[in-house]
């Protein structure tokens, strides 16, 4: 590990904004307490995966974002946001994404989130001018996929809760996923990190395949899994490999 921190601080003093950005994101307990985690997270975590071009710095910013929500971290989700919004990521997008992910991580994270954004947004001189409207004109509706995912959910869950059913159809596919201030890829991405952050792999290889339809590449997918392995855990990311290759394979036939 040693050997490799000076290559690692040649990398970061290279682009020495986003390097100061995600040094802020560990806190001064780390070099105290477990100097060889600080070292791993300087060295292979901010050093070698956050500078993988593979998928963009914004791109991972948001991910992790996403990861740290469903975690209900928000103690830290104050930096992250900092580092979100320096990384390219608007006001709007964040916005967006916790109202997203309050859908699939649950309310009381996203509401944790928005109070832990809400000093940031004050200190940089966000307004309500600069967030998503309340009721935006809708992006367009792909009725032949929606009409293949209800006929699905009404076959194997109708006489369970009617009102899942119902609620999923009106507010989140044909409303939520529609609103524009996300993009689809996007909304697809956090959607695929949430649920890998989550350990929910069974429900991954729909939302993937959404992700790739809507333009996130095998290869940043890829990259996604490996960027999450710091972020949710060795584990869950084992667990959510073999729902990827098998959407991979089935993708490539």
């Amino acid at each position: 590990m040693k050997t490799r921190i000076i290559a690692s601080a040649f990398v970061l003093a290279s682009t020495a904004a986003s390097a100061q950005d995600l040094s802020r994101t560990l806190p001064a307990a780390a070099d105290k307490v477990a100097p060889a985690l600080a070292a791993y997270a300087r060295d292979d975590l901010f050093g070698a995966v956050w500078t993988d071009e593979t998928l963009s710095m914004r791109d991972r910013a948001l991910v992790t974002f996403a990861a740290l929500v469903t975690h209900h971290k928000a103690d830290t989700l104050g930096w992250h946001t900092e580092l979100a919004l320096d990384a390219g990521v608007t006001p709007a997008e964040l916005s967006e994404t916790i109202t997203h992910l309050a859908f699939y991580t649950g309310w009381g994270n996203a509401t944790a989130a928005a109070e832990a954004m809400a000093p940031v947004y004050e200190a940089r001189g966000v307004t309500a001018e600069d967030l998503p409207a309340l009721d935006p004109d809708l992006l367009p509706l792909d009725e032949e996929a929606e009409a293949a995912r209800e006929e699905t959910v009404q076959s194997n869950f109708a006489n369970v809760s009617p009102g899942v059913v119902d609620t999923t159809r009106d507010i989140l596919f044909n409303d939520l996923w529609l609103r524009p201030a996300l993009a689809p890829r996007d909304r697809s991405m956090v959607t695929v990190a949430a649920l890998i952050a989550a350990g929910q792999a069974e429900q991954m290889a729909f939302h993937l395949n959404r992700a790739m339809d809507n333009g996130l590449t095998q290869e940043e997918a890829g990259a996604m899994l490996s960027h999450l392995a710091f972020y949710a855990g060795w584990p869950v990311v084992f667990a959510a490999m073999p729902v990827a290759r098998q959407v991979f394979e089935s993708r490539a036939d």
